[in-house]
């Protein structure tokens, strides 16, 4: 989204934007205040740039940490946590329940933590904390207010308008509208946008206000699109056709009736997804039963979308989701993807992949670009990036891309599959369980060995179809695609071990005398001695050198603050504990 122009806590952009004016165009109605976990009357902002305060890490719910006030709109602030850098700024209302005054967590019995991603030697964090405070600019308790009520049920209901946070530009606030409610949780789509920028979120997020919230807190409120008014009139157009044409025997002419009232053409019509057929206000369906939705097209539809090939994708919640996405966001994704076009729920689940990341960098990264014009979109650097996808024109194609996004994130195959699980999936129960460090060292053995004689891909594939014949999830595929599938896959298994065997050549030079006391080693020696110890770990002695490991902060490191600072899984915190223990008792 662009950025606008403000003078006098006005908008202006083409004239000012009136919500009275917009929704006499758009003959829509705004939801009421009942809706809504915010106050009638917004707070007052009594902050000041440069003052500390302790908030809850976005990261990290579970840690609480010292924040400074960086910047402010209106009654939200822009927060840092001290210790972490500008590209993890968040925004937060001066009413949110997560932020208190400094000593509220030492008075609950807490203990304040280092921000996620804490850019010194974990060691280093309580003489940090005290410098950090020291002549500091407290924030006042006169700054925090108390939290509004929140509202006993969900009573938004679809097609009601609204204000939002743009997710991908948190300093915006948008208008929207509600496109989809499923029990708690709404479907926020952002007028006259991409509908990447739209998201699901519960009906009591502080990130949604009433109508009119801007203007009467003084934050600058974004505009719809510029063709935003031509796309509801084009959709309205089109809902009223599909409907006549379900009643009245004769849906071409009922249709050619409806859109002579108000002609739609090419150039007033802007498609909101990266694909040519989308819809301004439609979510991603929560129920595969209900009724496709309508679709807009750039130029006139001359090609009959009745014969398109569309896919549906059922989410599996309780599915393995792997190291790089968040489960707790995993659980709040739509059970459906789809039915639509192979292409649009390719970009749904990959898109759904990269905003449950816990990190949009690393997941984005991953993702394999292609020459599709569907894009997924990423937000780090403080820019917004975008990749083309593959091109899947057929459903083999599309599930196969599917898998290969879902091993290449370390996920349960079904947590994406064609038909819902009962109960327990049983391909991720033992992954669960299983710490991820040494079933990838089995891995790198078992390929090592494999690649080291002649493969036959067909053969594989004919041993794999024995042993599991029900690995694929799409019921036709011709022997053409499982030649191409099986091939790339041991391309795939190829590369992966001369990845691996390049990496354990590379080795730390021995240093010319290490000091028999582990406290007395430099960063360098501690590394040295991690790979000394275990091969399988020097993927990880990197994170030592980042994080200026020496042997005094070595012997202090646990399982829990590699796992939550450092960035390491369970299965390397473990081996590196058990490491760190054996240090400890020879000295």
């Amino acid at each position: 989204m662009w950025l606008l122009q403000l003078q006098n806590n006005d908008v202006l952009v083409s004239g000012s934007f009136s919500w009275d004016e917009y929704l006499k165009k758009t003959k829509e109605t705004p939801a009421p205040q009942s809706c809504f976990k915010q106050a009638p009357v917004p707070p007052a902002n009594k902050y000041k740039i440069g003052m500390k305060l302790e908030a809850s890490d976005p990261r990290n719910l579970t840690s609480t940490c010292i924040a400074t006030v960086v910047g402010m709109q209106g009654p939200r602030l822009r927060l840092r946590l001290d210790g972490s850098d500008n590209t993890n700024d968040f925004w937060r209302l001066v009413d949110s329940g997560d932020l208190h005054p400094i000593g509220y967590c030492e008075k609950n019995g807490g203990l304040l933590q280092p921000p996620l991603g804490f850019r010194m030697n974990p060691s280093t964090w309580p003489s940090y904390l005290q410098k950090t405070l020291q002549g500091a600019e407290i924030a006042p308790d006169s700054c925090f207010t108390k939290p509004p009520p929140t509202p006993p049920t969900n009573t938004f209901k679809q097609g009601l308008k609204l204000e939002a946070v743009d997710h991908k530009n948190p300093q915006l606030i948008c208008p929207a509208t509600v496109g989809d409610v499923n029990n708690d949780q709404i479907y926020v789509t952002f007028d006259g946008w991409r509908g990447a920028f739209d998201y699901w979120c519960r009906y009591d997020s502080r990130d949604i206000f009433p109508v009119g919230w801007g203007s009467l807190s003084g934050h600058p409120l974004q505009p719809p699109g510029h063709r935003g008014m031509a796309q509801y009139k084009a959709n309205r157009i089109m809902k009223s056709a599909s409907l006549s044409s379900g009643l009245q025997s004769s849906s071409s002419s009922s249709t050619s009736s409806a859109t002579s009232q108000q002609p739609v053409t090419p150039s007033s019509v802007s498609p909101r997804g990266s694909t040519g057929a989308t819809t301004p206000v439609t979510p991603p369906q929560m129920d595969p039963g209900s009724v496709s939705p309508n679709t807009m097209v750039t130029e006139p539809d001359t090609s009959s979308t009745e014969h398109s090939v569309t896919v549906c994708v059922y989410v599996n919640h309780g599915c393995f989701c792997g190291t790089y996405l968040n489960p707790r966001k995993v659980t709040q994704l739509p059970r459906t993807l789809g039915p639509r076009s192979t292409s649009r729920v390719l970009r749904e689940c990959v898109q759904a992949c990269i905003d449950c990341a816990d990190h949009e960098k690393s997941v984005f990264n991953i993702i394999k670009g292609g020459s599709c014009r569907t894009t997924v979109t990423a937000r780090f650097g403080g820019q917004v990036h975008t990749k083309r996808l593959p091109i899947v024109e057929k459903v083999s194609s599309f599930w196969s891309v599917l898998e290969d996004v879902l091993e290449d994130l370390n996920c349960c195959e079904n947590l994406f599959s064609s038909q819902p699980l009962e109960g327990a999936c049983p391909k991720c129960s033992s992954k669960v369980n299983t710490p991820s460090l040494p079933k990838d060292d089995e891995m790198f053995d078992q390929l090592k060995c494999e690649t080291h004689r002649p493969v036959d891909p067909l053969q594989r594939q004919e041993s794999r179809g024995v042993e599991n014949p029900n690995k694929r999830r799409w019921s036709t595929e011709s022997g053409d695609n499982q030649k191409l599938v099986t091939s790339s896959k041991v391309h795939k298994l190829q590369r992966r071990v001369s990845e691996a065997e390049a990496s354990s050549t590379t080795e730390t030079p021995r240093p010319v005398k290490v000091p028999t006391d582990p406290s007395d080693w430099s960063i360098d020696e501690v590394v040295w001695f991690i790979n000394e110890t275990d091969r399988a770990l020097s993927a990880y002695t990197e994170i030592f050198r980042k994080h200026e490991i020496d042997g005094k902060a070595l012997l202090l490191l646990n399982s829990d603050m590699m796992m939550k600072y450092m960035g390491l899984k369970l299965g390397p915190a473990l081996k590196l504990c058990h490491i760190i223990d054996r240090l400890k008792t020879r000295k």
